[in-house]
């Protein structure tokens, strides 16, 4: 293709009087180009439209597509079948492509120049943290003002609905203030349909966002970087907080997440401008919506009832209800503490017991403790594995071997293991295990008949199992022995423990 500059030069030297034959020569042309250039007057030409050699309805594709709920094989499959067109496969896929019908066209993004208390971003991030040295998954929830770029940092184990609003409202009563419209992406939390420009939020979000002066505004499908400054955040979390750091659990990483996000890069100068947060906002704050103080909490109703000794359980967990009777009662949970009430009076409140508190009792304080255990309460089997580990090296390698991995069986076996352990001394003990280990049993009754052999042989090394060779000669094993050998890896070897 001949630069749209070369052609002017042709058609403006064939203007100044040059031959043909000249002209070719001057610009490394052929003088049928030269002359071409000339008849167009020097200006490029313009593009023809390409002809399809098959009319595709652009109406029956659309309809097609819907009724086979975006499947293009189904589609040809119909339109070759049904419609009676014969179109190849990549034709069609090409043609809903340019129509929009199977993948929407990409448009520009917008840029939107930065706004004092215009806008504040929000989203959650995925991550595997070390807790207490165990990888823990967690979600990592941030809020972010676009203008002063100060952020607000928090893990959740689970992130739902009602947690969110929790963060928003911890986030916004800690700043005092609220942009007009807090940019998301097209999640479910706050969306109830569409996406982008055309999302609809769910009734109950948009009305908690309208007690704190703003609005939710989904951004549209695969234009994450409209909220690039909330992108850009998670990266700092990825590079900058969680390397070099421990954290003993849940709370001890919320609490630096905390500092972090609200002490230390507040005072730190951001981007090439060295911008500091904290004293941007001061200038921000003007243009911010204050949030009002009176504003409640946001909590969720729970109905529970009363068991015979004035406990109901809630999180895995029992806390006392004051009173005599047993009615049910009307539990709010808050993101901190929980609220019993009845009859429409607050009987008391607790404070949320730390992450991973599980068949723990709590009453009020100041309090005598309840004499009674609430009715079906769990009872861990955490102490009694403890114990038994730590008689003897044996004793943990059988567990390991033998314990099954949850459930009532693991409780019931440990708690059977550890009154067996009562009735003998360490070493027989120890013995009798390794001994059930080698031959892989379970079962206690035999490891009691393990012990009882032991005892009878005294000191010493208890015989293995003689077997009379003539098995070998009965009928039965004779026909056996020509069928194919079992599959039998994990029993080839007694000995191999792993």
């Amino acid at each position: 293709m001949i630069e749209t500059d070369k052609r002017k030069a042709v058609f403006l030297l064939h203007q100044e009087g040059h031959s043909v034959r000249e002209i070719a020569r001057l610009l490394s042309l052929s003088r049928n180009t030269v002359r071409t250039i000339i008849v167009q007057g020097g200006a490029p030409p313009k593009p023809q439209p390409r002809a399809d050699k098959l009319a595709l309805d652009e109406e029956l594709l659309r309809r097609l597509h819907q009724q086979c709920q975006g499947h293009i094989a189904r589609v040809h499959e119909k339109l070759v079948e049904e419609e009676g067109v014969a179109v190849a496969y990549s034709t069609l896929t090409q043609r809903l492509r340019e129509l929009g019908i199977s993948d929407p066209p990409k448009v520009r993004c917008q840029h939107v120049p930065d706004e004092p208390g215009a806008e504040m971003q929000h989203d959650t991030s995925l991550y595997q943290v070390e807790l207490a040295g165990r990888r823990t998954r967690l979600i990592a929830s941030l809020i972010y003002l676009r203008y002063s770029k100060r952020r607000y940092l928090r893990f959740y184990r689970a992130f739902d609905r009602f947690r969110m609003k929790c963060f928003f409202h911890e986030a916004l009563t800690f700043w005092n203030y609220a942009a007009r419209q807090c940019i998301i992406d097209n999640t479910n939390l706050a969306r109830l349909r569409g996406t982008g420009a055309k999302a609809i939020i769910h009734p109950e979000m948009e009305a908690f966002a309208r007690q704190y002066g703003f609005a939710y505004r989904c951004h549209e499908l695969k234009h994450s970087d409209r909220k690039a400054g909330e992108e850009r955040s998670f990266w700092t979390v990825e590079t900058n907080f969680l390397p070099g750091r421990t954290f003993q659990n849940l709370e001890d990483l919320n609490r630096q997440a905390f500092d972090w996000s609200t002490t230390r890069l507040d005072n730190k100068p951001q981007g090439k401008a060295g911008l500091i947060p904290a004293q941007a906002f001061e200038h921000e704050r003007t243009y911010l919506r204050p949030v009002p103080a009176q504003l409640p909490a946001p909590y969720k109703v729970h109905g529970r009832g009363t068991d015979e000794y004035g406990f109901m359980s809630f999180g895995a967990n029992y806390y006392w209800v004051p009173g005599t009777r047993r009615d049910e009662v009307k539990v709010l949970e808050y993101s901190d503490r929980l609220k019993i009430f009845q009859a429409g009076q607050c009987l008391v409140e607790y404070p949320l017991p730390a992450d991973g508190v599980r068949t723990a009792k709590f009453s009020p304080k100041g309090q005598p403790a309840p004499p009674h255990h609430p009715h079906n309460r769990h009872h861990p089997t955490e102490l009694e594995e403890k114990h038994l580990r730590a008689l003897a090296p044996a004793v943990g390698a059988y567990l390991d071997y033998a314990l099954p991995t949850k459930g009532l069986a693991r409780h019931q076996f440990l708690r059977r293991l550890l009154a067996l352990s009562r009735q003998m001394s360490v070493e027989l003990f120890g013995q009798t295990l390794e001994r059930a280990r080698k031959y892989r049993i379970t079962d206690l009754q035999t490891l009691q008949n393990i012990a009882w052999l032991y005892l009878q042989q005294g000191p010493g090394q208890v015989p293995l199992v003689e077997i009379d060779a003539a098995f070998r000669l009965r009928e039965a094993y004779q026909e056996g022995s020509l069928t194919d050998p079992p599959e039998l890896p994990g029993y080839q070897d007694p000995t191999d423990h792993d």
